[in-house]
C-alpha cells in the first residue's frame, strides 16, 4: 500500500488529506512524465457531482496544462468512461475525481492508464516520491508551450453510443427503476435506458453537491427495494457514485448483489459459449453460496483479493472472459478493463430479456450464506492487523467455524478501517464470531 494511494486511487478528506495542492501538483507530475514520450501529452479528466470535484479539476487540469500537456474535460461522468475513452481514442492517461461511494466530504483521485486500466503502481510511487519532494520540481511550460483544456462533451457521448450499442434485445414495455446516487451515473443511465425502449423511472438524480450516496444508490439500496415494490417495477438497479458498480433489485423487491449477477452472467455465457475457459474471477469476500452453485453447473473460478483491479489482472493474465466483486464491481472483458456499473445493469437486463424470464427467477439458484460485515474505525490499521493478539483470535475463529463457514480480515485499502467479515450457516453465529474479534480491537486500544 502506498503513502497516499490505496487500491482505488488517493483519497481522502477533501482539503484535509487531500488537497487542492496535492491535485495541482498530480497534475503537474503527470503532464511532464507522459510528455517525455509524446510531443504533445494527452489527458483526459472527469468527475462526480461532489462540491469538492470541480475544485479539483481545475487544480489537476492547472497542473497538467502548467507543464505543457493538454486537458481534455468531460466535466460530471463515470469512472468506466473515462476507462472507455482512455483506450478508444488515444489518451496517454485519464483522471477521475470520486470517492466512490464514499460521503460527500471525501473525494479522491483514480489514475487510468493507456490501456484503460488502474494506472501501474511504479508511476504512482513516483508520484507519491514528486508529493514528499523526493524528486526535482518538474519545470514550467512557458509561452505558446502552455497546454491548453478542452471542453470535451464529445467523449461522453461517444461513450453513451458506446453503452447503447451493447444489448441484443430491446428493452421495450419494461419498467425499470434506476437509482443514481446522486452521482456519475444521473448524467448518464436515464439516456441509455429510454434509448434501448425502457420505461424509465429515476430516483436521487438531483445532485447538489453534498448528497453524493446520501441514503441512496448501491450502499443504501433499501429506497431503491421500496421504490420497486410500491411502483410495480419489472426491475431495479443501483449504482455508487462514480457509476463504476451496480446492484439490482428484482420485482419482488429483493436484492440481487454482486454474486448473484455474476452467477446469472456466467451461466449465460456459458450456454451460449462466451466464458473462456468456463472460469469466473471472483475475490475473497464471494458467498460460499455463490461457489456451490458454481459446482452445480460445471463452471470453475479464481479467487483475488478485494478490488477489481485484481479482478481484472487475473483476467487478463489468464485470458478469461469475466469477473467481478460481491459489491457490484463485474467485469466483462470484452466490452471494458473495469468495473462498469450501467454496462453492468444492460448485461443483465438482456439476458432477463433473451431467457423471457424474471430476474427473481434466474437468480434462485444461488442461496446465499448469511454473511455479517462488521467496520471497525481504528488509529492505526497496519498495527492493528499485524497485532498478535488480534491474529490468534481469528485463528480461534475459524476453528469455531470449521467447514461451514470462515472469517476474512482485511485493513480497508481507502479509509482507516479495519473490516471483519464473517460466513456461516447461522447469522448468529456469524455476530457471536465478529464480537469476539471487535472486543480484543476494543482491548488492545485500537478504536479511533
Amino acid at each position: 500500500m502506498g503513502r497516499y494511494f490505496g487500491t482505488d486511487g488517493f483519497r481522502g478528506e477533501a482539503n484535509v488529506t487531500l488537497t487542492a495542492d496535492h491535485a495541482f501538483k498530480i497534475g503537474k507530475f503527470l503532464g511532464y512524465y507522459y510528455s517525455r514520450k509524446n510531443e504533445k501529452c494527452r489527458v483526459v479528466i472527469g468527475k462526480d457531482t461532489r462540491r469538492s470535484s470541480y475544485m479539483f479539476e481545475y487544480a489537476i487540469a492547472a497542473g497538467i496544462t502548467s507543464t505543457g500537456a493538454d486537458a481534455y474535460l468531460l466535466h460530471v461522468t463515470s469512472t468506466p468512461s473515462i476507462s472507455y475513452l482512455v483506450r478508444t481514442e488515444q489518451f496517454d492517461i485519464g483522471v477521475m475525481i470520486s470517492a466512490s461511494h464514499n460521503i460527500y466530504s471525501d473525494n479522491g483521485i483514480k489514475l487510468i492508464n493507456g490501456d484503460g486500466e488502474k494506472l501501474e503502481e511504479s508511476v504512482t510511487d513516483m508520484i507519491e516520491d514528486y508529493l514528499d519532494g523526493k524528486i526535482p520540481e518538474v519545470p514550467y511550460a512557458t509561452k505558446t508551450n502552455i497546454g491548453r483544456t478542452v471542453d470535451y462533451f464529445a467523449g461522453r457521448n461517444r461513450y453513451l453510443g458506446y453503452l447503447i450499442s451493447i444489448p441484443m434485445n430491446s428493452f421495450k414495455d419494461k419498467k425499470v427503476a434506476l437509482d443514481l446516487a446522486n452521482g456519475s451515473a444521473f448524467q448518464i443511465a436515464k439516456g441509455v435506458f429510454d434509448a434501448l425502449g425502457a420505461e424509465t423511472y429515476v430516483i436521487n438524480n438531483n445532485p447538489n453537491g453534498s448528497n453524493i450516496n446520501d441514503k441512496a444508490g448501491s450502499t443504501h439500496i433499501e429506497g431503491l427495494q421500496k421504490f420497486v415494490i410500491e411502483n410495480k417495477m419489472d426491475i431495479g438497479f443501483a449504482y455508487d457514485g462514480d457509476a463504476d458498480r451496480c446492484l439490482a433489485v428484482d420485482e419482488f423487491g429483493n436484492v440481487v448483489d454482486g454474486d448473484k449477477i455474476l452467477y446469472i452472467c456466467a451461466k449465460d455465457m456459458k450456454e451460449n459459449g462466451k466464458l473462456k475457459k468456463d472460469t469466473v474471477v471472483t475475490t475473497v469476500m464471494s458467498n460460499l453460496g455463490l461457489y456451490k452453485a458454481f459446482d452445480n453447473i460445471g463452471i470453475k473460478y479464481e479467487k483475488t483479493q478485494v478490488g477489481d483491479k485484481y479482478v481484472q489482472a487475473c483476467i487478463k493474465q489468464n485470458d478469461y472472459s469475466f469477473g467481478g466483486e460481491q459489491s457490484g464491481h463485474i467485469i466483462f472483458a470484452k466490452h471494458a478493463n473495469t468495473g462498469d456499473g450501467v454496462l453492468t445493469s444492460l448485461k443483465l437486463m438482456d439476458v432477463v430479456i433473451s431467457k423471457k424470464s424474471t430476474l427473481s427467477e434466474l437468480a434462485k439458484d444461488v442461496v446465499l450464506y448469511p454473511q455479517v460485515l462488521k467496520n471497525v474505525k481504528v488509529n492505526d490499521k497496519n498495527k492493528c492487523m499485524n497485532d498478535k493478539d488480534v491474529l490468534d483470535m481469528s485463528k480461534n475463529v475459524e476453528k469455531i467455524l470449521g467447514d461451514n463457514g470462515r472469517i476474512l480480515l482485511r485493513a480497508s485499502g481507502t479509509e482507516n478501517v479495519v473490516r471483519i467479515m464473517v460466513e456461516a450457516n447461522d447469522k448468529k453465529i456469524c455476530e457471536d464470531c465478529i464480537k469476539k474479534i471487535e472486543d480484543i480491537i476494543i482491548k488492545k486500544g485500537y478504536i479511533a
